[in-house]
This record gives C-alpha cells, sequence and structure tokens, in this order.
C-alpha cells in the first residue's frame, strides 16, 4: 500500500503568490476519499485557498465544497449532502514543535491545536484539505425516512427502552 494520500498537492513554500490556490479532485481520488472516509460517494471536491507566510509559519485560508453521498445513520439509505466550510489551516516547520517536548509541562492555546507540522520547504495542502472534509462529514446523518424506521423498529421518543420492553412483551406472549 502507498504512503502517498489519495488527495496528494504537495505545495512549496517558495511558490507562494498572491493568487489563490485552487483545488480539485479527480474522480480517481473522489473514490479513493470515499473509501477512506467510509461514504458511498464524492461527487466533486474543490477548495480555493490563499497561502501566507510569516517566516517560517505559513497560513492557508479560504473555502472548501464538496458533494458527497452517505448513508443515513438509521436506514442505510444514499443521502446527498453538499459541504460548503471556511477553512484556515497553518502549518509549522516541524523542529519547532518538537523543541518544547522535552518532560516539560507545556499549556496549548487553541491555535497550537490545529498546526500541521513539516519539514524541508513543502507540505501536503491536498492532504489538509481532505482532512477538513472528513471532519465536516456529519457521521450521524438522517434521511428523510429515518423517522419511520425508528418507528417500525420501536427506537421512538422512548428511545431503547421501548424497543426492549416490546421485545419482552413478545416474549410473555409466547
Amino acid at each position: 500500500m502507498s504512503d502517498t494520500p489519495e488527495f496528494s498537492r504537495p505545495f512549496d513554500i517558495r511558490g507562494i503568490t498572491a493568487q489563490p490556490v485552487q483545488l480539485t479532485a479527480n474522480e480517481t481520488e473522489r473514490v479513493a476519499l470515499a473509501k477512506r472516509f467510509g461514504i458511498v460517494s464524492i461527487d466533486w471536491l474543490r477548495a480555493e485557498l490563499c497561502v501566507e507566510a510569516d517566516g517560517a509559519i505559513v497560513s492557508a485560508n479560504g473555502t472548501l465544497d464538496a458533494a458527497i453521498v452517505q448513508s443515513c445513520a438509521v436506514s442505510g439509505e444514499d443521502i446527498r449532502a453538499e459541504v460548503h466550510e471556511d477553512i484556515t489551516m497553518r502549518f509549522v516547520p516541524a523542529e519547532s514543535l518538537e523543541a518544547g517536548e522535552e518532560d516539560e509541562e507545556i499549556e496549548l492555546d487553541a491555535d497550537d491545536l490545529d498546526d500541521s507540522p513539516y519539514t524541508g520547504t513543502s507540505f501536503d495542502l491536498g492532504e489538509a484539505v481532505a482532512q477538513s472534509l472528513a471532519l465536516a462529514i456529519d457521521p450521524f446523518a438522517t434521511g428523510p425516512n429515518a423517522e419511520a424506521v425508528r418507528e417500525r423498529h420501536g427506537l421512538t421518543d422512548q428511545g431503547p427502552k421501548g424497543a426492549l420492553a416490546a421485545a419482552l412483551s413478545e416474549l410473555k406472549k409466547d
């Protein structure tokens, strides 16, 4: 198996310009990403990012847009969803993150949690976009027939206890 991400777009910081970077996943990449994320399909995926450097720290800000098909968490039926997210990413040299990894205790603020390390002069902007898409997918998405399926299986407002009570009631009849 290859270590190359499905939607790999290496980006060299020496190529930063004022022009936005546009990334679009092709069909093969979308199929592989859908498999990785456990969804039915990705109809389209694109991102537009403004990349800026502040010394060795690089930020990428922009938008992520995608159309996906995933399974309803209740009925299993295919449901379509569109993703439109503002995304902000920060890439920092790996050695700057490793510098404080001795036995000392450090506190992290919210910005530190989103730092992605890179080595040399490049990082994978496509993989960062793919990870942003993964975070935007609702793992508990439900379709229009979800409530009917819940009712059919006794999983309404009474929750699982209602289903258990119904099952016990059936057993007592026998």
